[in-house]
């Protein structure tokens, strides 16, 4: 039975199965009250017991001779930080862990009735247990750390540590950079009205050595990119006989990777034509290329003692880099180089555990003088403006222009002015932003052809509210078929973007399983035997699960199966060229009719549909929504209710983590 025919079964917890993969059957007390909830899973028990017995204790049943029994409550923690990595947090709150901590999977369960420790005696426990370092300067050696109310694996807590300090270290002084040769480039490239965040983020990169490009879709990222980047070539140029600059683009999947090089190559072309030529040809990869990933190892060629050799790296899409990721990075990259980090702090954040680049744009900084005389001097604000913020600068400023910050913090210039969106897309994505859930109903149902709403719950709509979503996604589907069929390879990659359908959920009603059936009943009425050669048909939408390092494809790519002479090919766009593999080499795809917000990150489609999660999904927050709804260059649906779109504006993603905070201390 499909939405087409009539409601779906309401969802509810299928009866747990005692022998089931979700169950830990040696688990005992708390931890076994935990495992029911499916707070904890299987892996967070196990773990967590070892640790416990590994530091000569455990629980009853399992204690080495002589060993005492730890008490339950430093386990529970420890399996809670164990617990956190997989829900994307670096560390466990002791204090709030009772309000944010939510059952595995996408069904709501109360967690208010388990038995959670007393915060303040459950930390006191956790500082006492010998399993724990207590402390930022306590000697390494335990499995777990203790700072404030956070507890952390110890080997995530040095990672944060590494980041931060690297940070920190990178912050200055003021790369030595002539304030006039730099003005007459900012000038030059940058010196158009409406530019001014552009030119900042410019002049920031040139004079400090880590600096974050930070803005949504449409606000110049990549345009800016490509003129910092010939601002930084000119600056280089100043020294006769000076090796050229080394410049390495990267991005975290081949996705993004791939579109960072299609724009930078578009923006190269609206530069003045003396700058073109050290920026055209640059062509992005991904991380994992770029630090020289050895196989699934999670070891690189590149790293302290072997450097990357660039002089500048600059990586896009920095929301969706890990705490882990960034950590290898910045043991990579030289101390003299340049790092430049572009990003959407307001997305999602990476799958991974960790939100780098957004507790980076929004940790209070310290006072940088020295940073701030050197912009100053060079320009970086336009000159017919006073250097810092004032009410006469605001009133010189255009409509909607917002003045120059008063200060540069961490090297972050968010850029503000929207260059592509200046419709209803952008409204709604700024409602959804500034929490104002009002503005943003309002705009869903002022009928505009940008944002349309389907205001009806996606687990009960019917065959008339889905009329125009079938319509679309059979004509978009039929499209691709049609390409991919006569042998069109880049068409087939062309049309793979026009559109894309959107779920929160992986599961159920509201999820990827359930939608991709959908679009494949739709498309079987109006095509009949489209996939008479499944599983690798003809226009079947492919989406990478898994990093291949032989072939060269990375988690996030996507592609489709074209005939060819050859036989039929998995084609992937590499730089822009559309590159076949033999569909038996591949190795952990899935279709792509239908596909997880998250998963969408690094892309950009023609039109989206998004189906929202119930209100009550822990995973329905205000950065899905947004991430949701900037995926497309000019149309959104959004299927679902009132009360999603309200109840996820009202929910900001939290992510557990001391680095925002420790940012700030020198």
């Amino acid at each position: 039975m499909t939405a087409t025919d009539a409601p779906a079964t309401t969802p509810s917890r299928p009866e747990r199965d005692p022998y089931g993969p979700r169950v830990a059957r040696t688990a005992t007390g708390v931890l076994a009250l935990f495992n029911e909830a499916e707070v904890l899973a299987p892996g967070d028990v196990h773990v967590a017991r070892r640790l416990a017995r590994l530091g000569g204790r455990g629980d009853p049943t399992g204690l080495p001779p002589g060993g005492s029994a730890e008490p339950e409550s430093v386990v529970l923690a420890a399996a809670l930080a164990v617990r956190a990595i997989r829900s994307g947090s670096v560390c466990v709150d002791l204090t709030e862990v009772r309000e944010t901590a939510a059952p595995e999977g996408e069904v709501v369960v109360d967690v208010s009735t388990l038995p959670w420790p007393e915060p303040a005696a459950w930390r006191a426990e956790c500082a006492a247990s010998p399993l724990v370092a207590d402390g930022e300067h306590a000697p390494p050696g335990c499995p777990l750390r203790l700072v404030g109310n956070l507890l952390y694996l110890e080997r995530y807590w040095q990672e944060e540590e590494l980041v931060r300090t690297q940070f920190q270290q990178r912050s200055g002084p003021v790369t030595a950079v002539d304030p006039q040769r730099l003005r007459a480039a900012l000038d030059r490239l940058l010196g158009e009205p409406g530019a001014e965040r552009q030119r900042l983020a410019a002049a920031v990169a040139a004079l400090r050595p880590v600096s974050v490009v930070a803005g949504g879709p449409g606000t110049g990222k990549t345009t800016t990119v490509a003129r910092l980047l010939a601002v930084l070539h000119y600056l280089h140029g100043a020294v006769p006989g000076r090796p050229p600059l080394r410049v390495a683009l990267a991005a975290p999947t081949g996705k993004a990777a791939a579109r960072l090089t299609q724009s930078v190559t578009h923006a190269v072309g609206t530069m003045p034509e003396a700058d073109r030529g050290a920026v055209a040809g640059t062509s992005a990869s991904t991380l994992h290329r770029l630090l020289g990933a050895r196989g699934t190892t999670g070891r690189f060629r590149h790293h302290r003692g072997n450097r990357l050799p660039h002089d500048v790296v600059v990586v896009d899409e920095t929301s969706m880099v890990s705490l882990t990721m960034m950590a290898r990075l910045l043991d990579a990259v030289r101390p003299d180089a340049r790092l430049v980090l572009v990003g959407d702090p307001d997305q999602l954040a990476s799958v991974e555990a960790g939100a780098v680049l957004g507790d980076l744009a929004l940790a209070r900084g310290p006072e940088e003088p020295e940073l701030q005389d050197a912009l100053v001097a060079c320009g970086a604000f336009r000159a017919d403006r006073r250097p810092l913020g004032s009410g006469a600068e605001q009133a010189a400023a255009g409509p909607g222009e917002p003045c120059p910050p008063q200060r540069v913090e961490h090297g972050v210039v968010r850029l503000t002015r929207n260059w592509r969106f200046e419709g209803t897309i952008a409204a709604f994505a700024a409602a959804v932003q500034g929490d104002d859930a009002d503005r943003a109903v309002e705009l869903l149902r002022s009928g505009s052809a940008e944002l349309s709403f389907v205001e009806a719950d996606p687990e009960t709509v019917g065959a008339e509210g889905l009329a125009t979503l079938r319509a679309e996604v059979v004509r978009a589907g039929g499209d691709l078929i049609g390409a991919a069929s006569e042998g069109n390879a880049e068409q087939s990659l062309r049309v793979l973007d026009e559109h894309r359908l959107l779920c929160g959920h992986r599961r159920g009603p509201h999820g990827v399983a359930r939608w991709t059936g959908e679009v494949e009943r739709w498309l079987a009425a109006a095509r009949p035997g489209f996939d008479a050669e499944a599983p690798w048909y003809p226009g079947r939408p492919l989406l990478v699960t898994e990093n291949d390092y032989d072939l060269d494809l990375f988690n996030g790519d996507t592609g489709v199966v074209v005939r060819t002479p050859d036989g039929r090919r998995a084609v992937f766009s590499r730089d822009g060229v559309p590159t076949g593999y033999e569909p038996a080499r591949l190795g952990a795809v899935g279709t792509v009719w239908a596909m997880t917000v998250h998963r969408s990150q690094g892309s950009q489609f023609n039109a989206v549909t998004v189906v929202l999660p119930p209100p009550d999904s822990p995973v329905m927050t205000r950065e899905l929504l947004y991430t949701a709804v900037t995926r497309a260059r000019k149309r959104v649906r959004l299927l679902g209710t009132e009360e999603a779109v309200r109840a996820a504006i009202a929910r900001p993603a939290g992510r557990a983590s001391g680095l925002r905070e420790r940012l700030a201390v020198r």
